[in-house]
């Protein structure tokens, strides 16, 4: 049959059993990173790492073989030679010292190469993660009997030569290795490496002395019967119950085990030096053990020889003493052999019980840590180590050395056995796993190839040892088990062909590679790491046998319960045990374990006091066999119920923990849903955010190709406006209409540019003082023919008292205003719109109410969204839907609010709150082109940096009739050469241009000191961030176009300290006509031309008549075909139409182009109902 340890049983799985990663609490990650400080914790519960591995093999066998220093071997070969004679004691101290190298040869090999202890090695060796939890009880029990019998024998030696009593001398013998103990195998090298030597010399003087002064006491020896029958010649019964004893010490070679895994890893190189410290400290100690156990035989003897009690002799400490006597009597200085004898003794047993004390820390911490899931630490299991020993020993264990020994052997004799056998024979075969798995993650919680050759070996060794197979096998009991176990584990590897070794595949990595555990975050090498589902990450080995919430996720069928129900159901195939059936089973599986316990420790106690109160087979001794009985029997229903509760309390727990297991997979469910949806959202915003970036950028663009024109389309109808009295009306007309066209479309843009720079948070307020009254007036002067264009009444009431000055952003409001009003008298038909002005508390309120059709409920949620109109937008208007969108966010920006009220048929209310609060100072009044005339002062020169030719001279022509000298250039290169010989009062300097943008060309300016004139940027583009680049850079200012005139003015002013003078103060105004004149001919002589009217205009010249065209026709009534044509075409909707046809109708009959040319304009504005309203109010004539 072929080994299958490779094969790992999978995992259940099922739709609703998803792996949910838990979350790391920060406590818990402190507490276990406290717990793996390797300070004092020496790799407990750990395998030890290369790193750590730092001594030599030379100083780590000398430690390990000092603990063979311990007199228990002297103890227990005095009691041997004593009991059963020379022959018997020492052929079974032979044979069973055979037997405990063979033995511990492979478990030091297999420890010192995989760097584990005594527990680790049998985790992995057959018994599982929870079945190796016994052998650490056993292990444990081994330490501290030990521990109590060496503190014992230290005691007797220490009353020799102190007053005290043997109750302290027996806690002074206990915690005196406590501190040195505490600091781990670094401590405990320095001490075995100081008194190794000193030790060797106490322990050889005295045997050499006496075999010098008697050397006929060796052949004397060798004929002592002892106080038995049987102990005159062999008897395989006294062999057997002698080697019963002797293999209690089978057990010390985990002792061994826990100082050899600090061995330096196995290399080429060190070969030779390694196995030469294994074989001397590993399976080697029992060859010196086996030698103090014959030197204790014969110290035993020659105390009896001395005709000291039978019961003295046996003690090490009288042995030695009178050793010492015979080695210093001779020399005079008998005084000196009992502190000799003393100090050897408190060596020995320093040497030993550090060992003792050592191993039982690192065994209680792998077996409370397996069952408690937690761990204090090693310290405090020391502690209670010595504890448990010094307890014993105050009992009196020494007395009854033999029966506990004899107890003990046959059991630690199952698990050494079964842990040999696997090793030897299951490994070779492939049915055992070649290295040495010892993680939680990755085993079986119960093997049954160790459990079962153990369980196996022990019951049959305990019938034995109790007589149901006779004296002989009574007396070979140790024997047996040894025997049952080597074959059995085998036996039940081959039958479950390696199936229960690992529960899964370790993780394959690089041997020695650091890797973090994902609690502690400490770095452990590869080995000692596994990766965790339940945390989704690597886990170290102390921290996966320390958590209790994962419930064995990463192997959920290698648990204890999983492997008991399929042996159940196993057992009973067609059998429906359910979920009282399991209870059953375990309460009795429990129940059994509870007995078990009752009964050996009742049997200890029992076979310790029994054969002393009465005589065996005494009426006595029954009557006392029978009160134990009744014991066990009391004790055991007290156990019965105590393990009904422990079931049912399981039980309890274990649905608790399935319920909140099941609330925290629906909770991290949702969580993970939720995350889901967090990241989708994120997507959707960040492709939201790129797509309004991308309009907003697109929006910029747009901006700026659009403004180029409209600087120049603007810029002409504003100068043109000045000379209104020289231009014909009909021409007038037209440039009134290029001019609102343009501001029309103008405030389209700014419209949608407001949009864009609020929605990317780069609105930047220009809050300063405002003249509340003329503001108002503005307002009034704005809107108010457009009300009486429609018939309608329009007032401003002021509610209460105003401030002359208020401070807020005065082109914010006036759009919020604007758009609020204009909306107003475009859907208001009849009746009229007021606008009532308040202020309190430093907020300016106003209230829009018009008498319009009002705003239906189900239109009141869209009303502020971009790009929406209402039922009544949508008859009446053409707009693009931004205008409440602006007002909107406009008014939050003001830090106001905006609300609506409407009743449909009766009329709306907007009522606007913006935070203006009042100042004392006046607001600045605005500079009008028209007004000024000239400045006072010297001549000032302008430099005008611009690509396009059409804006420098939109701009020149702006600026030069009023007196300043006007230089053009156009590009940056021939700015800066112009600079470079010629001086500048102030530059105004485009920003997109070819070659070298303003950006740069101002840069230069600055940084080579070029000059050091106020440079104005002026740029189609309109983001705040454009101003604060062209602030970084040294620019003084910065204006966007189109060019507003009085805005041109009022920043000239200020950055060149102008002083203006007004029309009306007459000198100046000849003067600024001469300059302008002059500079008008250098700019003609530049390749740009105005017209006639617009030249005069600026110069204070007249045009000339006859280049001024006369349209002054009488009005004429509209024939009925063209009115007809007319309200067809505005009924579909076509513009191009309308205008067309107006066009058509003015050259067949011009003396129709006064009456049709507000009709053209309402119609280039797309204002359909003011051209309805208008054609509505033409005369009609008759058809011709």
């Amino acid at each position: 049959m072929a080994p299958m340890h490779q094969s790992v049983a999978p995992e259940p799985a099922g739709p609703d059993l998803r792996p949910i990663t838990q979350r790391i609490v920060k406590v818990r990650r402190d507490y276990n990173a406290w717990v793996g400080d390797e300070t004092l914790e020496d790799y407990a519960l750990r395998y030890t790492p290369s790193s750590f591995r730092r001594w030599s093999e030379f100083r780590v066998a000398n430690t390990a073989i000092g603990a063979v220093s311990f007199l228990v071997l002297e103890a227990i070969g005095g009691s041997l030679v004593i009991d059963y004679g020379f022959t018997n004691a020492v052929c079974a101290i032979a044979a069973v010292s055979l037997l405990i190298w063979l033995t511990s040869l492979p478990i030091s090999y297999y420890a010192a190469r995989h760097g584990v202890d005594m527990d680790l090695l049998t985790r992995g060796a057959g018994f599982g993660y929870i079945g190796s939890t016994v052998t650490s009880l056993l292990y444990a029990s081994f330490t501290f009997i030990f521990f109590a019998l060496e503190a014992a024998i230290m005691s007797l030696a220490l009353q020799l030569v102190f007053p005290i009593s043997i109750g302290l001398a027996y806690v002074i013998s206990s915690l005196v290795v406590i501190p040195i103990v505490m600091f781990g195998i670094t401590l405990i090298n320095r001490l075995q490496s100081w008194t190794q030597p000193l030790w060797l010399v106490l322990f050889v003087l005295p045997y050499g002395a006496v075999l010098w002064h008697h050397p006929g006491l060796l052949r004397e020896w060798t004929t002592f019967a002892g106080f038995a029958p049987e102990g005159r010649a062999f008897s395989a019964i006294a062999f057997g119950q002698a080697a019963t004893v002797v293999f209690a010490l089978i057990v010390q070679v985990g002792e061994q085990v826990d100082y050899l895994r600090f061995l330096p890893p196995l290399t080429a190189r060190n070969r030779r030096r390694w196995w030469i410290a294994l074989l001397s400290a590993g399976p080697g100690w029992i060859v010196p053990g086996a030698l103090k156990m014959l030197g204790g035989a014969f110290l035993a003897f020659i105390a009896i020889q001395h005709e000291i009690d039978a019961t003295q002799a046996a003690q090490p400490t009288q042995m030695y003493l009178l050793a010492y006597h015979l080695l210093l009597d001779p020399l005079g200085l008998a005084s000196w052999a009992v502190p000799v004898a003393v100090l050897f003794v408190i060596v020995s047993q320093l040497k030993i019980n550090v060992t003792n004390a050592y191993a039982g820390s690192l065994a209680w911490s792998n077996f409370f840590a397996r069952l408690t899931h937690s761990h204090p630490g090693r310290v405090v299991w020391l502690v209670f180590n010595v504890l448990i020993a010094l307890l014993l020993v105050e009992m009196g264990v020494f007395e009854a050395i033999g029966k506990v020994l004899s107890m003990y052997a046959n059991v630690a004799i199952a698990w050494v056995g079964a842990l040999f056998a696997d090793l030897v024979v299951n490994k070779p075969l492939g049915y055992s796993p070649r290295d040495i798995e010892f993680k939680r993650a990755h085993l079986y919680d119960i093997n049954p190839v160790g459990v079962g050759a153990m369980t196996i070996a022990t019951v049959v060794a305990m019938l034995a040892h109790g007589g149901a197979f006779g004296e002989l096998a009574r007396a070979m009991s140790p024997f047996i088990a040894l025997g049952v176990a080597f074959v059995s584990a085998p036996a039940i590897a081959i039958a479950t062909r390696g199936r229960y070794y690992l529960a899964r595949q370790a993780e394959p990595g690089p041997p020695g590679g650091l890797r973090r555990c994902a609690i502690c975050e400490n770095e452990f090498e590869h080995e000692d790491t596994a990766h965790c589902p339940a945390y989704g990450g690597t886990i170290c080995s102390l921290c996966c046998s320390l958590d209790s919430r994962c419930h064995d996720r990463c192997k959920p069928h290698a648990r204890l319960g999983a492997q008991l129900d399929r042996v159940l159901h196993r057992l009973f195939p067609n059998a429906r045990l359910g979920a009282t059936g399991l209870r059953l089973a375990h309460y009795l599986s429990l129940l059994l374990a509870i007995s078990l316990l009752l009964a050996t420790v009742l049997y200890l106690i029992w076979s310790q006091s029994a054969d002393s109160l009465a005589t065996p087979g005494s009426p006595a001794w029954r009557e006392l066999a029978n009160a134990y009985v009744k014991v066990f029997v009391a004790l055991a229903l007290i156990g019965g119920i105590a393990a009904w509760w422990l079931v049912l309390e399981r039980e309890n727990r274990r649905v608790t923990q399935e319920e909140s297991q099941r609330q925290t997979e629906l909770l991290m469910h949702e969580i993970e849903a939720h995350q889901k949806t967090d990241a989708a959202l994120k997507r959707a915003r960040a492709a939201a955010e790129a797509a309004n970036s991308a309009k907003s950028r697109y929006v910029t663009g747009l901006s700026h190709e659009l403004r180029t024109p409209l600087n120049s389309i603007l810029g002409y109808a504003q100068l043109l406006l000045q000379a209104r009295e020289e231009i014909p009306s009909a021409r007038l007309n037209a440039i009134r209409t290029i001019h609102r066209s343009g501001e029309h479309l103008l405030a389209l843009v700014d419209g949608l540019l407001d949009v864009a720079r609020i929605e990317a948070g780069k609105l930047q307020l220009n809050i300063a003082p405002i003249s509340l009254p003329d503001f108002l007036a503005q307002m009034n002067s704005m809107l108010r023919p457009q009300a009486v264009e429609k018939a309608l009444e329009f007032a401003v009431q002021p509610a209460g008292w105003l401030p002359p000055t208020v401070k807020t952003d005065q082109k914010c409001l006036s759009q919020i205003l604007t758009n609020l009003i204009g909306n107003a008298i475009r859907f208001t038909q009849a009746g009229g719109v007021t606008l009532r002005v308040g202020h309190a508390l430093d907020t300016l309120t106003f209230e829009v109410v018009d008498t319009g059709p009002g705003i239906a409920p189900e239109e009141m949620e869209r009303l502020f969204l971009p790009f929406e109109r209402g039922t009544a937008a949508s008859a009446h208007d053409h707009g693009a839907g931004l205008g409440l969108t602006i007002c909107k966010l406009l008014t939050h920006a003001l830090g106001g609010s905006l609300e609506v009220d409407s009743e449909p048929g009766r009329g709306t209310r907007f009522v606007v709150k913006v935070f203006a609060p009042a100042v004392r100072s006046a607001a600045p009044a605005r500079t009008e082109l028209a007004d000024i005339g000239g400045y006072r002062g010297p001549r000032r020169t302008l430099l005008i940096v611009d690509d396009l030719p059409d804006q420098r001279a939109i701009v020149a022509q702006m600026l030069a009739p009023l007196g300043f000298g006007i230089v053009e250039a156009g590009s940056g290169i021939d700015a800066l050469r112009w600079l470079g010989t010629q001086a500048a009062d102030a530059i105004l300097m485009d920003i997109s241009m070819p070659a070298m943008d303003g950006y740069e060309t101002s840069r230069l300016i600055r940084e080579r000191r070029i000059s050091a004139a106020p440079i104005m940027l002026l740029s189609a583009n309109a983001f705040a961030d454009d101003r604060e680049r062209a602030i970084a850079i040294g620019c003084d200012d910065y204006l966007v176009k189109p060019v507003q005139v009085p805005v041109l003015l009022d920043k000239l002013a200020a950055l060149l300290e102008l002083e203006w003078v007004m029309k009306d103060e007459g000198p100046a105004q000849a003067s600024a006509a001469a300059s302008t004149a002059t500079r008008i001919e250098r700019a003609a002589a530049g390749g740009h031309a105005m017209t006639a009217a617009a030249a005069s205009s600026i110069t204070g010249g007249s045009p000339a008549a006859a280049d001024a065209p006369a349209f002054a026709v009488a009005p004429t009534p509209l024939p009925r075909a063209i009115h007809a044509q007319l309200k067809t075409l505005l009924d579909v909707g076509y513009v191009q139409g309308l205008i067309e046809a107006l066009d058509a109708a003015v050259a067949c009959r011009p003396g129709l182009a006064p009456a049709l040319a507000a009709l053209r304009e309402r119609a280039e504005l797309f204002q359909l109902k003011d051209f309805e309203h208008e054609l509505d109010r033409l005369p009609l004539g008759a058809d011709d």
